[in-house]
C-alpha cells in the first residue's frame, strides 16, 4: 500500500486507450468495498465512458475539469443526503479508494471537485452535472474521478520533500 501512495500522482493527460473491462469490474468492486460511517453506504457511482458525455462533463466548471474529456473513464461520485449526514466524508473516502485501486491496476487518475464549485454565473457545477446525468435532487455530487492510462509521466514526490512539519506528536 505504501508503494501505491508513493507512486500516485494526479494525471490530467490520458492516452487514447480504453480501460479494459476486467479492470473496470475491479474498480467497481473497490468502490463497493469502500468504508462508510455505520456501513450506511450513502454513496452511489455513475461510470461514464461515452465520449460525448465526458466532453460535456469536462465543461462542468470553468477551471479544473477539462481533463475529463480525455479520460477514457469518468466516475461521478454522488451521495444520498437522505440516507446519511456523512455523505461528504463517505463519498470522499470512496473517491480516494477508487484512485488507489486504479493506481494498483496501472491506471492514473485525477479528482475533479464538483460540490460547492460554480459552473457559470447562473448555476453550480453540481446542478450542471445533476441535469446532465439525470441525478435526483436528493443526491449531492461530490466529485468526478477521471481515470485511464497516462499520456504523461510524473515522478513520485521524494520523501525528503514531504511536508514533515505538518505532523505533530501528542499536542499541537
Amino acid at each position: 500500500m505504501l508503494e501505491i501512495l508513493r507512486q500516485r500522482r494526479s494525471v490530467r493527460k490520458f492516452a487514447n486507450r480504453p480501460v479494459e473491462e476486467e479492470k473496470v469490474e475491479l474498480l467497481k468492486e473497490a468502490l463497493l468495498r469502500s468504508p462508510s460511517s455505520r456501513s450506511i453506504n450513502p454513496w452511489e457511482f455513475i461510470l461514464v465512458r461515452d465520449r460525448e458525455t465526458r466532453e460535456k462533463l469536462s465543461r462542468s466548471k470553468k477551471h479544473g475539469s477539462a481533463f475529463l474529456a480525455s479520460a477514457p473513464l469518468a466516475v461521478v461520485v454522488i451521495g444520498d443526503t437522505e440516507k446519511s449526514d456523512t455523505c461528504i466524508e463517505d463519498c470522499s473516502i470512496a473517491a480516494i479508494t477508487l484512485q488507489y485501486a486504479a493506481e494498483s491496476l496501472g491506471l492514473k487518475s485525477c479528482w475533479c471537485q464538483i460540490r460547492l464549485r460554480p459552473h457559470d454565473g447562473v448555476k453550480s457545477a453540481e446542478e450542471y452535472v445533476r441535469e446532465l446525468l439525470g441525478i435526483p435532487s436528493r443526491y449531492m455530487v461530490e466529485c468526478i474521478i477521471g481515470l485511464g492510462y497516462p499520456a504523461e509521466e510524473k515522478k513520485p514526490v521524494p520523501r525528503e520533500k514531504l511536508p514533515w512539519e505538518k505532523i505533530r506528536e501528542e499536542r499541537f
